[in-house]
């Protein structure tokens, strides 16, 4: 791209350039690509049988859009409810990073997320609802910068609506 825009090389500003964005996106960006970087994730019995909705909200995410390559920056929430083991809290942020952290569609990091959590908790009890900005909406062609978008998933007991409801206000307190 930089030898595409005529930009000089050889300037020492820009020599190391090349090799620093791809490390960048390799190492960071994009590291969800690689499996070796998915977050190990330990459960516990849930011994105090708390058997309500657990919420993680306002889980902060950067990942970037697969059509253009500019930022996408928003904020994940994350409900369950335990079928008898509980994940550590940090775990839960984890896995939306690890997901984020790759081009994407917010559409499919939703599901992605939603998914993940299914399977490792075993549960259909499961909610993800993610709000973002897009930078290609923002900074490029219609250049609104006060639309977000708003996916969610909702799982099991969640699919009721005052389950929905529920999480609605954990989320908006």
């Amino acid at each position: 791209m930089m030898d595409v825009m005529g930009l000089d090389l050889s300037d020492d500003s820009l020599k190391g350039t090349p090799e620093r964005g791809a490390t960048m996106y390799i190492d960071e960006i994009f590291s969800g690509l690689n499996p070796k970087n998915k977050p190990k994730v330990a459960l516990f019995d849930n011994k105090y049988q708390y058997n309500q909705m657990l919420v993680e909200k306002n889980i902060t995410f950067y990942s970037n859009c697969e059509h253009h390559f500019v930022p996408i920056i928003g904020k994940a929430h994350v409900a369950y409810i335990s079928s008898g083991k509980v994940i550590g809290l940090s775990k839960l942020n984890r896995i939306v990073q690890y997901y984020a952290k790759r081009p994407q569609v917010q559409e499919r990091l939703t599901n992605q997320i939603a998914n993940e959590l299914k399977t490792i908790l075993n549960t259909e009890d499961i909610a993800v609802i993610i709000d973002a900005k897009h930078l290609c909406v923002s900074s490029r062609g219609i250049k609104d910068d006060t639309s977000a978008t708003v996916t969610s998933y909702y799982g099991g007991v969640f699919k009721t609506p005052s389950k929905i409801t529920e999480l609605q206000n954990y989320i908006n307190s």
